[in-house]
């Protein structure tokens, strides 16, 4: 059997212009400028680039700063207990003058001994003791009393607990007695 076809297969002559002329370009419309397909590709490379590139700063930076972060951790990791091991060596700084009576007795070469002994390690663990020989400096140390001196004012007078530093961190400040001002009563005098 033989099914009959309801649409023909051929076009007449007239829809076919009709066909092409759709589909013809029209020239001058131009409203939205697209780009070239190969601009478009190179704006988006572009795009890439940059944005691997600071992505890769940032990494560059974050490893940076870790490692300066982790270096730090290290050098001052030992701040907690050397501040706690500083009462401890005053306390062993008041015992040593009370030894220092009797330089010869063998208490007082075995404490000095030991002192010796602290403050190699001290060194080795990178504290040292704050200076307090000169102007009074309140980044450094802690004024706990003026006096009277016949030095200028300001001036350290006398040290009444020490002070240490680790590396260049405080780790305590220096108690002292710094020189006041002479008063107009005891200039008269």
């Amino acid at each position: 059997m033989q099914q009959d076809d309801p649409k023909p297969n051929h076009e007449s002559p007239e829809s076919a212009e009709e066909t092409e002329t759709v589909a013809e370009p029209q020239v001058g419309t131009e409203e939205t400028p697209e780009l070239d397909p190969w601009e478009q590709l190179e704006a988006d490379v572009a795009k890439w680039k940059e944005l691997s590139m600071r992505t890769a700063a940032e990494m560059e930076n974050l490893r940076k700063r870790t490692a300066r972060e982790r270096e730090e951790a290290i050098r001052f990791a030992n701040q907690r207990l050397l501040e706690e091991l500083l009462p401890v060596i005053d306390n062993f700084e008041m015992g040593m003058q009370a030894a220092a009576q009797d330089t010869s007795s063998m208490i007082y070469i075995g404490m000095d001994m030991v002192r010796k002994q602290l403050a190699e390690f001290l060194s080795n663990q990178g504290v040292s003791e704050i200076p307090t020989d000169g102007q009074f400096d309140p980044n450094l140390h802690d004024a706990v009393s003026q006096e009277p001196s016949d030095k200028p004012e300001g001036e350290i007078i006398r040290l009444t607990r020490r002070g240490y530093k680790l590396r260049d961190r405080l780790l305590r400040p220096a108690s002292v007695i710094v020189s006041a001002a002479e008063s107009p009563e005891q200039s008269e005098a």
